[in-house]
């Protein structure tokens, strides 16, 4: 028999709350606003050098009187320049630099640095082929951005099965894997458990595990695939 994913918990912190119409809904606190805006300010040179002051120094695990001591730059002005309130010297960077063991331009990289985007008309994703991928089934990557400042790699797909199969591929691969169906229904297979999926159902799992459609119920089919893993293992 299919297997019901379980519903979308965090520990205890996830709370069940009754809709009006009986559906029930997780609640699970975030661990960032996906809505933030950054200051404006972030512009600012002095912004910039700061925020890459403090990650630096975050990273080694020393306190802001540890840098300063380090330094010989007083803890006013360090939490100034942290903070991107004045602008600092260059004696003053070169003093930083030898105390975090980065070059100087490591302060301004971020500032400098461009981020990406790409941006996929209807009908025109670049056509790939995975291992395994039959005649009538179709992977249609629509966007791809390699090295960038998040430390990972997302890869969506928008995936096409038009001719059913005996044989399915399983795929087993590094990282997460979220699945959305837009049209036509499959059971879906990850690891042991089969899950029935229908258009506006989701699956999210952890893509070491085997998966792939175990059955076509009703073709054709269509359905998101994102998938997830660290830039580290990007070939």
């Amino acid at each position: 028999m299919p297997k019901k994913a379980s519903n979308f918990r965090n520990g205890a912190a996830a709370r069940a709350k009754p809709s009006p119409k009986g559906v029930v809904t997780i609640r699970t606190p975030l661990t960032q606003d996906p809505h933030a805006v950054r200051d404006t300010r972030e512009k600012v040179l002095e912004v910039a050098i700061g925020r890459e002051v403090r990650a630096f120094r975050k990273k080694l695990g020393i306190t802001v009187a540890d840098l300063a001591a380090a330094t010989d730059i007083s803890l006013g002005m360090l939490s100034k320049i942290e903070n991107g309130i004045t602008s600092p010297s260059l004696t003053t960077l070169q003093a930083l630099s030898r105390a975090l063991g980065v070059p100087v331009t490591a302060f301004f990289r971020r500032f400098e640095e461009e981020r990406s985007a790409v941006f996929v008309k209807a009908g025109e994703g670049l056509d790939v082929e995975r291992r395994g991928t039959r005649a009538g089934h179709q992977y249609n990557l629509l966007g791809h951005i390699g090295s960038n400042t998040s430390g990972v790699v997302v890869e969506p797909y928008l995936i096409t099965l038009t001719e059913d199969s005996d044989v399915f591929p399983t795929f087993q691969h590094e990282g997460m894997e979220f699945l959305y169906m837009l049209e036509g229904e499959v059971v879906y297979r990850h690891g042991s458990n089969l899950y029935p999926m229908k258009p506006g159902d989701s699956l999210f799992f952890d893509a070491d595990a085997p998966h792939g459609p175990e059955q076509l119920t009703q073709l054709p089919m269509r359905y998101l695939s994102i998938i997830c893993y660290p830039q580290s293992s990007a070939g």
